[in-house]
C-alpha cells in the first residue's frame, strides 16, 4: 500500500479517535507531501514519502535542542511525541553496525582511501540505505570509516 495513502488513513483514524498530536503531526506531514507533489507536478514514490519524513524529523529534534535552550519542558514533550508518531512510518531504522558493513562493501568497491572519496562514497551508500537511516548517520559513519584507515 502507498504511504500516502495509509497516513490519510491513519489521519482520519486519529480524528475519530481524538488524538490531538497524531492528527496534527500527520497533517503537517501531509501537507508537506503535497507541496512537494505540487512543486514535481506528479505524485511522490514512497522513498520521497520516506525522505519528509526524515527532514521532518530532523527538523523536529533541531526544535528540541533550541527549546532545550530556552528550558520550554512543553515543547520538547509535544515534539518528542510528533517524532514517535513520524518514525512510526519509516521502515525499521539500521543500527551503526549495520551501516558500516555496507559502508565498508562501497569503500572496497570505490576503492576508497581517503576524505577526499567521501563524495563518491556518499553517492553510493545514500540510496542504498535511503530510508534506513539519516544521511547524517550515513555521513558521519563514511567520515569515521574514511579517518580510521589512515
Amino acid at each position: 500500500m502507498n504511504l500516502k495513502v495509509t497516513l490519510e488513513e491513519k489521519l482520519l483514524n486519529a480524528m475519530r479517535n481524538n488524538e490531538v498530536i497524531e492528527r496534527n503531526t500527520i497533517r503537517m506531514v501531509l501537507t508537506s507531501i503535497k507541496l512537494a507533489e505540487v512543486e514535481r507536478g506528479k505524485s511522490l514514490e514512497d522513498n520521497e514519502i520516506i525522505s519528509i519524513l526524515q527532514k521532518e524529523i530532523k527538523m523536529r529534534k533541531e526544535t528540541i535542542l533550541e527549546a532545550e535552550k530556552g528550558n520550554r519542558t512543553d515543547i520538547i514533550q509535544t515534539t518528542q511525541e510528533e517524532i514517535r508518531v513520524l518514525e512510526n512510518y519509516l521502515p525499521k531504522q539500521m543500527g551503526v553496525d549495520e551501516i558500516r558493513v555496507i559502508i565498508a562493501k562501497i569503500i572496497a568497491d570505490l576503492n576508497a582511501i581517503d576524505i577526499k572519496d567521501m563524495g563518491k562514497i556518499m553517492k553510493v551508500a545514500v540510496p542504498e540505505i535511503a530510508g534506513k537511516a539519516s544521511n547524517d548517520l550515513i555521513s558521519q559513519t563514511v567520515r569515521e570509516m574514511l579517518t580510521e584507515k589512515k
